[in-house]
């Protein structure tokens, strides 16, 4: 069953966006003093009382906006309307009843079919602020929810008011946590045009001034049966130091995001060589162990010759070693190229990096491995000895490896067994782990009756 969503809206700076968090648990979106921070639709998945439903948050509206940004954020908001079962209309207590609040209502009332609205007025902090937000009943909605978003004041009542008045549908056990797909690149490559692609519909904004995303922006979308989560996110800045706190924010919402997410799409600039920042991002995907699948976008511009995709998948692999397990996509978010096989190589990335192996196989595939090439260990010490392995966890499949003189074992040995895990188990698109340990007393002695 289709659980309800609930669309967040209001002028500039009223506190769309911390409420927003409070509702949902969490600091998914990014919240600052200036106005205008917040551009993008952004949902996540929300419950009260055994009931599930999306919420979405909305830039600030400006419904007569008909250029520049506040149109274009105005459309979006205006999908969001399309979609929703439920309309939070937030305005602000400390500011009072403004012109834009009543544009809004107006806009509001218009809406052919409607769906229920109510009026949450934020920031009464105190009992001196609720005559405040009483002004509000001029605006003609049944019914008026004091609150604090920061304080977390009165938000229980709103809760309750939120599930009474959504439509029937949407328990906990109806939820699909699903995929959560991490769209991930420096500032401009197209990573939300590749997002709105993938999901078929123009779910964030997309400008050619860099820094247009903010937010790390939660679609959800359904693909043969299963629920992805699309995360476009900011583009993640070379400097963190030297950027504004929202646009740092941002960038550290980004890293967040990819942490979150089991898959991670780095988006690649085809008319452009690998840069320091794609390498730096690079870098980041591959500490955090999700798997990845790099996509070099605007490969529509781009000049081609008989060899011209595997020279430039070879300058990638020269450019991004630590990531030359992930698979490369070349694909056009402006023409659609190549962009409909990004969900299944997602779902199929997802799988592989959950499989399980059989604690015999892995031992056969690793005495194969030994047997050809034996570890040499680090100058000065003493030989390993491998004894066995086994899985200790997926996402990243991650191995437990059983040495003697465990300390002698060099990292480009394991690179070697990782390569020769691949080709025996696959794990494509995700990092292989090995947690090598001190093979001694009864672990040595199971050790070498596996051998």
């Amino acid at each position: 069953m289709r659980l309800p969503v609930v669309a967040l809206v209001g002028r500039p700076n009223v506190g769309k966006s911390t409420l927003f968090n409070r509702l949902v648990g969490g600091r998914q979106a990014v919240v600052d003093r200036a106005p205008g921070v917040t551009r993008d639709r952004n949902a996540s998945l929300g419950d009260w009382c055994g009931r599930s439903y999306y919420l979405v948050d909305t830039g600030g509206w400006y419904p007569g906006a008909t250029g520049g940004m506040e149109a274009r954020i105005g459309e979006q908001v205006a999908q969001a309307l399309q979609e929703c079962d439920l309309v939070l209309f937030l305005a602000d207590a400390r500011e009072g009843l403004q012109a834009l609040d009543e544009e809004i209502s107006q806009a509001l009332h218009r809406l052919s079919p409607r769906p229920p609205v109510l009026l949450v007025v934020n920031k009464v902090d105190g009992e001196h602020w609720e005559a405040h937000a009483h002004e509000f009943r001029g605006l003609g909605w049944e019914g008026l929810l004091p609150i604090s978003a920061m304080e977390g004041r009165g938000i229980g009542e709103l809760l309750d008011a939120l599930v009474a008045a959504l439509p029937a549908g949407g328990s906990r056990e109806e939820r699909d946590a699903g995929i959560r797909i991490a769209v991930l690149g420096r500032p401009n490559v197209g990573k939300s045009s590749v997002t709105n692609r993938i999901v078929g519909a123009p779910r964030v904004i997309v400008d050619p001034q860099p820094g247009t995303t903010r937010d790390a922006i939660d679609t959800p979308l359904r693909w043969h049966g299963r629920t992805l989560w699309v995360v476009d996110t900011a583009g993640i800045r070379h400097h963190w130091d030297r950027l504004p706190a929202f646009e740092f924010y941002a960038s550290l919402r980004s890293v967040r995001a990819l942490e979150r997410s089991q898959i991670a799409l780095l988006v690649l600039d085809g008319t452009e060589p690998v840069t320091r920042q794609d390498q730096r991002i690079a870098s980041v995907i591959e500490e955090s162990g999700r798997a990845v699948l790099i996509l070099v976008n605007k490969w529509d511009l781009v000049v081609k010759e008989t060899q011209t995709a595997l020279e430039r998948e070879r300058e990638i692999r020269e450019d991004l070693p630590n990531l030359s397990y992930a698979p490369v996509l070349f694909v056009s978010a402006l023409t659609g190229q190549r962009v409909s096989r990004i969900p299944a190589q997602a779902v199929a990335l997802y799988e592989e990096s959950r499989r399980k192996v059989g604690t015999a196989e892995i031992n056969k595939a690793l005495e194969r491995a030994v047997e050809q090439t034996p570890p040499r260990g680090v100058r000065g010490r003493r030989r390993p000895r491998i004894l066995y392995a086994t899985q200790v966890r997926i996402g990243p499949p991650t191995f437990a490896l059983f040495v003697r003189h465990a300390q002698s074992i060099a990292p480009e040995y394991l690179r070697y067994l990782a390569r020769r895990f691949r080709e025996a188990f696959g794990f494509s698109g995700s990092p292989i782990v090995f947690r090598v340990r001190e093979a001694t007393g009864r672990t040595a002695k199971r050790g070498g009756k596996r051998r």
